[in-house]
């Protein structure tokens, strides 16, 4: 990753426009305090081409780091955010043109109301280079759960044609990730982005999910797990709270609804007292 759309003219923006949350990017804070410090313009941006040099010749993708993501709800979608993204577009555009493929970051912090519009611009002025997004957050207010603000927002930039998620998890904001954090952090992100693919149509996407519903109406609970994105995570639920029948579980008992369908189908007799 590359923080070479943070420039000089970009200090100005943020001394003027008096973000909530400044830069949150801890790349373009060091990119911007080296500028500040030094008054000199930041060199991943002036000596640009001859970086692309190196990379055409190593065979390097180029990460296009978004400095000025917002960090919080209140500057997304800003004139630093959407005027380093211009700056990356043109970025873009030498890279391909030495030959050198490029990925573009996303944001960050951003409304619900804002992911798709935020998709679509940088579709439009990165001309389709593959756009990955931190999350995006659609709250600020959840910290310990910033794996599930993550995961709404990264299905909904996911449907809008954002190609890589990054995950996040719950220790977001307050720890460095354990173990456990790790493995939420990811479930949640491939929960939303398979949720996008189902709703884009992608081929083949929607299969496993028909395959639990058929696992499901049968009550068969090995085919269940074979289905799950976590098996051993529904196991142990099951486990820990064991039904008395094992054609039920311990929500409804004798009175589940698909217990009662498939006998009622079968013309059995529905023994639920």
């Amino acid at each position: 990753t590359l923080h070479c759309g943070i420039t000089r003219k970009t200090i100005d923006q943020i001394r003027k426009h008096k973000r909530k949350m400044n830069i949150v990017s801890r790349g373009g804070s060091l990119v911007f305090a080296w500028m500040c410090m030094t008054g000199q313009e930041n060199p991943f941006y002036e000596y640009f081409d001859e970086i692309l040099d190196i990379c055409r010749e190593y065979d390097v993708t180029i990460s296009l780091g978004d400095a000025c993501r917002p960090g919080c709800l209140a500057d997304a979608t800003d004139v630093c955010q959407i005027e380093e993204l211009v700056r990356l577009g043109e970025l873009t555009k030498r890279a391909w043109a030495k030959d050198v493929q490029v990925m573009v970051e996303g944001p960050g912090h951003v409304p619900m109301d804002q992911i798709a519009a935020n998709m679509k611009v940088q579709q439009t002025i990165c001309q389709g280079a593959p756009f990955y997004v931190l999350g995006p957050l659609v709250t600020d207010i959840a910290p310990g759960y910033d794996h599930i603000t993550a995961a709404i927002g990264g299905a909904i930039a996911a449907m809008n044609g954002a190609a890589f998620l990054c995950y996040v998890t719950p220790a977001e904001h307050l720890a460095l990730p354990n173990l456990e954090d790790v493995k939420q952090g990811i479930i949640a992100s491939k929960i939303a982005a398979h949720a996008a693919d189902i709703a884009k149509g992608v081929r083949g996407a929607r299969e496993i999910d028909d395959k639990m519903g058929d696992a499901r109406r049968a009550l068969d609970w090995e085919a269940q797990w074979a289905c799950a994105l976590d098996p051993e995570t529904a196991k142990a639920i099951r486990a820990d709270r064991s039904p008395e029948h094992d054609d039920t579980c311990s929500m409804c008992g004798k009175f589940c609804a698909v217990r009662s369908m498939n006998k009622a189908l079968n013309g059995e007799h529905i023994d639920i007292l």
